[in-house]
């Protein structure tokens, strides 16, 4: 095997490179988060107050809102280079960003996320720290090799992932695992990316006590589950059937998206709009249907997911259900017509299924919860070990006894994912060499959501 090319004091200084390069993508992420949160609030909290409701958005204020998402989107991906990033529908991107294109993710990110589209923040994180990480060695040195260009990149996407999961670790394996780098280029890619991502903790950490914001509103942490210390033989008895059905059901989600993604892209300046009312009339009629609130529809569930665990006593079998059909078709609409993340409704939707699944005789809430996020979000992305770490570390509250249940549940919804997926999918992406293992070149793609026969 072939020693990596840059060596020495070259390393040392990419090093240096990578420490800049996290330490400003992770104020840029942090910028982006705290904004897409304040404007949410603003829109469905602050504004409706003003006007009158002094009980809150009213439900039909979803509709004006989810619309004016869908213009501006469409403004974004018509108007604007890059066409608004990469379309999730088409699974989780990683490919690099380039900096021309970064006005164009932000915007479109922005009405998404923040105006009730059911899209979590991930993918425009990823798509902002590799635009930022390219722009900052454009700035630095303009004479780079590619090779480096792709280094700062992946650096950029570490530190900008690590700020929404709060965990550098899970930064690391959620992207090794997804651009599929291995050989000589893994320590390149991965000590560079470690020290960003180490450092965009710390940025996450130290913005608590600097501005007295906390980032629990919208970094991801453990919920609130009961403990378990063990599991019985009725926890994986429950496992296997209900990870099959968790994956079939996302790979229908996933399944509906890729269909109506070319019907929307045909006419997106009049479809999305349509798209983002379709959302909100879907939320609508959940709420009049249960007498819960739109917002358990709307967006990603990254911050009502601990709210949904933690209240899982009001909720009925029967609400559950409605709950994973309104959000579900939400969800594939998102997909197809905006700008956003897969994950965060993939965990959602997969613990709102957990504890519709507890009620089985002999299947406990955490478990059941445990196994529905990992099988969720591995049967997604396509990627069983980040789907393993993710559930784990959002389960790390109740106890190591639902580590085995998680890994099985994962291990059935990768393997049924593959068996309902096409023979041959899009291949994820990497990095290749040429024969003497020495130049490596990015083959940028996505990790595919699901193949459009799946």
């Amino acid at each position: 095997m072939a020693a990596p090319p840059v060596q020495g004091k070259q390393f040392v200084l990419l090093l240096m490179l990578a420490a800049v390069v996290g330490l400003v993508v992770s104020f840029a992420a942090w910028c982006f988060l705290q904004g897409v949160h304040e404007l949410q609030q603003a829109v469905y909290d602050d504004l409706p107050r003003a006007l009158g409701f002094d009980h809150g958005a009213p439900r039909w204020w979803a509709l004006p809102a989810c619309g004016l998402a869908g213009v501006v989107t469409a403004f974004a991906i018509v108007r604007l280079p890059g066409r608004g990033g990469h379309v999730p529908a088409k699974g989780f991107a990683v490919s690099p960003t380039k900096p021309i294109e970064l006005p164009g993710v932000v915007l479109a990110a922005t009405a998404t996320l923040s105006l009730g589209i059911v899209l979590g923040p991930e993918a425009p994180l990823v798509a902002l720290g590799g635009g930022l990480g390219a722009l900052a060695l454009q700035l630095a040195r303009r004479d780079a090799p590619p090779q480096v260009g792709t280094i700062m990149s992946a650096a950029g996407s570490f530190a900008a992932i690590s700020f929404i999961f709060n965990s550098p670790a899970v930064a690391a394996v959620l992207l090794i695992e997804a651009t599929g780098v291995g050989g000589p280029t893994l320590p390149l890619v991965m000590v560079p990316g470690l020290l960003a991502a180490g450092i965009g903790s710390l940025v996450a950490i130290g913005m608590g006590s600097w501005t007295g914001v906390s980032t629990s509103d919208f970094a991801l942490g453990p919920v609130s589950l009961p403990t378990f210390a063990r599991p019985e033989f009725t926890d994986f008895l429950w496992t296997i059937p209900f990870a099959v059905a968790i994956a079939i059901g996302v790979l229908l989600i996933l399944r509906l998206a890729r269909a109506l993604l070319p019907l929307i892209e045909s006419r997106e300046f009049t479809l999305v709009p349509l798209a983002g009312l379709a959302v909100a009339g879907l939320a609508i009629a959940f709420s009049y249907a249960t007498d819960k609130s739109v917002n358990d529809v709307l967006f990603s569930g990254e911050s009502d997911l601990p709210n949904l665990v933690a209240g899982a006593g009001a909720w009925s079998v029967g609400a559950l259900a409605l709950l994973l059909v309104f959000k579900g078709l939400a969800y594939a609409i998102s997909l197809a017509g905006f700008r956003g993340g897969p994950v965060f409704p993939s965990l959602f939707l997969g613990a709102a299924a957990g504890l519709m699944a507890s009620h089985l005789p002999g299947f406990a809430m955490t478990p059941a919860v445990a196994v529905g996020m990992g099988a969720a979000f591995t049967a997604a992305l396509g990627l069983p070990l980040s789907g393993v770490i993710v559930a784990v570390l959002l389960t790390s509250g109740s106890g190591a006894g639902t580590s085995p249940v998680i890994i099985v549940g994962v291990v059935v919804a990768y393997l049924v994912r593959r068996a309902l997926s096409a023979a041959a999918e899009p291949p994820d992406t990497q990095v290749t060499y040429d024969n003497d293992g020495e130049q490596p070149a990015p083959v940028p793609a996505a990790v595919p959501s699901a193949s459009p026969g799946a």
